[in-house]
């Protein structure tokens, strides 16, 4: 009784506190001069037309409506400054760690961050987060003289799909099958698996997660989230037994060149071990980043090139140079890829139109003025390729599939095009996606022409892009 009456008597303290400190921080934030916008409504904000409107649209309708130069919103939770154009991509790529740090939504958070619950301070997540980064780059898996040597791997998992998936086929779904190469490619080279079966168990659990990463964090049976948090403890199990799988195949001297099996070793290493859940949840977001974008250049690759023969030609004489340069039975090599220059405009053109990757968030780690208008520290920034991607003042006729706007790397200003993202925080898988699509291309195109089923198919999903009935196309062997 007396807990209850001390509890009683202390919330009304507790509750004008809370209501001073709001206050407090309303009244800070208005002796600023803010960016122009709205914060929508109460609790959700925007984010019911930023997660389900074109983002383009979204965009855009709030630059013509506030400013060319930044917005504000509320999105995901979150007080957002979008910073837009040219000049915001310069502004955010210059200034990491001086007035912005990564920030990740909150549902990201929910569904990468399990082993948060062992940590006691936020200090620990990030210095374990940058252990980390350092395991990762340390090895330069990553790097192009690290990727060569999986070259010749990538290219025969590649031809292994064409054979078992593709050949013989009159008609294909050509996403699913994106999917299953990418996430084939990325468990070999993360995780160092190659069963076909257990991968292809994994690839629903991918999706729901990558489509949960921007999502209301509503967790009840037919939500989005619920589906996305089943899913990324379905996936975090999985892992934990590869996980444990390979220490035990490396304890008896097997030898490991996998990503996973560097991560493993350099944690014990360094005295600081990262708990196996913690271990499968970074492995997890590396390979879904890995995964879905890099399937969907795949899948959207076919759809645009099949909608224009003239550009499949094109693509295909530079691809029949290449084969007919090797032996038979020879791999890809580094000089065969850095040939396909073509191919690689058409895939630039390819983002451009449908980009894999919408934007990212940061967090403001100080107040800092862009434009005239000050972003209080603690708000997120959220910038997306959606300003100039689309743009007619820097792609004219934005609309139209056009490859050879990219074939003077200067035609376009700098920073409109970037699909990658910038500066410390370019997205590291760059050369990997870029190896990985183009191998593809390679023995796709080598080996057939195509058409699509359904010419006018709905594209459904904004921030992940997905062809509705799977992008149907028919098969025309050259052979």
């Amino acid at each position: 009784m007396d807990t209850l009456n001390l509890i009683l008597c202390s919330a009304p303290v507790v509750l004008a506190f809370y209501i001073l400190i709001f206050k407090s921080t309303k009244s800070s934030e208005n002796s600023k001069t803010l960016p122009p916008g709205s914060m929508g409504w109460p609790i959700i904000g925007e984010t019911i037309e930023f997660l389900f409107g074109k983002p383009e649209n979204f965009v855009f309708k709030r630059m013509n409506k506030y400013s060319p130069d930044i917005f504000k919103t509320n999105i995901l939770g979150e007080k957002t400054a979008v910073i837009c154009g040219p000049n915001g991509h310069k502004f955010l790529f210059s200034n990491e760690q001086k007035y912005l740090t990564a920030f990740r939504p909150r549902s990201m958070q929910r569904l990468f961050r399990s082993y948060n619950k062992q940590h006691k301070a936020a200090q620990l997540q990030h210095a374990s987060d940058e252990e980390a980064k350092k395991v990762l780059r340390s090895p330069g898996f990553l790097k192009p003289e690290g990727l060569i040597r999986y070259l010749s791997k990538m290219d025969a998992v590649t031809q292994e799909q064409m054979k078992n998936y593709w050949e013989g086929k009159n008609e294909v779904k050509a996403y699913p099958l994106a999917k299953i190469l990418t996430l084939t490619l990325a468990c070999r080279f993360f995780l160092g698996i190659g069963d076909p079966e257990r991968i292809a168990r994994l690839v629903d659990n991918f999706d729901n997660v990558t489509v949960g990463m921007h999502s209301l964090i509503v967790n009840f049976p037919g939500t989005t989230f619920y589906r996305a948090m089943k899913a990324a403890n379905t996936l975090r199990k999985e892992l934990k037994a590869v996980i444990g799988e390979k220490k035990k195949a490396m304890a008896a001297g097997e030898a490991m060149q996998d990503i996973l099996a560097h991560m493993i070793v350099a944690s014990d290493a360094s005295g600081k071990h990262m708990a196996e859940a913690e271990i499968a949840d970074k492995i997890m977001g590396l390979l879904t980043a890995g995964y879905s974008t890099v399937a969907t250049a795949m899948a959207f690759f076919m759809k645009y090139v099949g909608e224009r023969p003239d550009v499949y030609q094109k693509v295909l004489a530079e691809q029949k140079e290449i084969a007919e340069s090797k032996k038979r039975g020879d791999m890809l090599e580094w000089e065969d890829i850095n040939k396909m220059k073509y191919s690689w405009n058409v895939l630039c053109e390819v983002m451009r139109l449908t980009p894999p990757l919408q934007g990212t968030f940061r967090e403001a780690l100080t107040d800092f003025t862009y434009a005239g208008y000050t972003i209080p520290k603690g708000w997120k920034v959220y910038w997306t390729v959606s300003t100039t991607n689309q743009n007619p003042e820097y792609f004219p006729e934005p609309e139209k599939f056009n490859p050879s706007r990219h074939d003077n790397a200067n035609a376009f200003p700098p920073f409109t095009f970037v699909p990658f993202g910038g500066g410390p925080r370019m997205c590291p898988g760059k050369e990997y996606a870029r190896l990985s699509i183009l191998t593809f291309v390679h023995n796709i195109v080598k080996r057939f022409q195509w058409e699509l089923v359904f010419p006018n198919e709905k594209i459904e999903g904004d921030m992940m892009p997905t062809p509705e009935k799977g992008l149907p196309i028919r098969l025309r062997s050259h052979s």
